[in-house]
């Protein structure tokens, strides 16, 4: 069901949607910036004490690839968005906090080598900004770009979230049995999201293109 915006409500036009895409990506800027002043080289020489790292690369490189995906896929949100509402504002604040924490639970992840704790903390914040970003899509898709095409995004992409936060939820207790199959799930959404429009992708569109409830 669309939602309506009242007439009373202080609302803004594109011009007002570039300035909140504007501070997002300063925002989405300085937590990649975070994440990298993480890594820290080895006091001592040899590769053996550069390969010992490995664990906080892989855990940058992990974090950096979703860091990425979030914002590519925003960036494609907002071309849908035509005001700014509290909603619109709120939401949006919603995600980039829950953003801001991932450098953190980044840096533990490697720090821990993948620890079982390390792990559900992992999946825990990257599990809060699925939920922030299913809102934030569902506030554009009430009050932005209308039509079958607008549709078809909005439907694909809402069903690829909650297939993406079920397999948030399943890696949690599996990271009991083994912290790597945590890890696996989180791999697992960063590859369904990777290539947008991709023949994987088709299964989560509409067959009519209407709206859903």
């Amino acid at each position: 069901m669309n939602q309506t915006i009242p007439p009373s409500e202080d609302i803004e036009g594109r011009p007002g949607v570039g300035r909140v895409e504007a501070f997002s990506d300063g925002v989405i800027a300085i937590i990649v910036t975070i994440m990298v002043l993480e890594l820290h080289p080895p006091v001592a020489a040899g590769l053996g004490h550069l390969w010992a790292l490995w664990p906080i690369f892989f855990a940058y490189a992990l974090s950096y690839l979703y860091v990425a995906l979030y914002w590519s896929n925003h960036h494609r949100l907002f071309s849908h968005a035509t005001v700014v509402s509290n909603g619109l504002i709120w939401s949006n604040m919603a995600l980039l906090f829950s953003l801001s924490l991932v450098p953190f639970s980044t840096a533990y992840l490697g720090e821990q080598h993948f620890s079982r704790d390390a792990t559900l903390v992992y999946l825990v914040t990257m599990f809060v900004p699925a939920i922030a970003y299913a809102w934030l899509q569902r506030v554009i898709r009430a009050t932005g770009v209308q039509g079958v095409r607008a549709s078809r995004y909005h439907v694909a992409t809402l069903r690829k979230g909650i297939v993406a936060i079920i397999l948030y939820l399943v890696g949690m207790p599996l990271s009991f049995v083994s912290p790597w199959l945590g890890v696996a799930c989180a791999l697992l959404v960063a590859i369904l999201w990777f290539l947008p429009n991709s023949p994987f992708d088709r299964l989560f569109e509409s067959r009519t293109g209407q709206p859903t409830p």
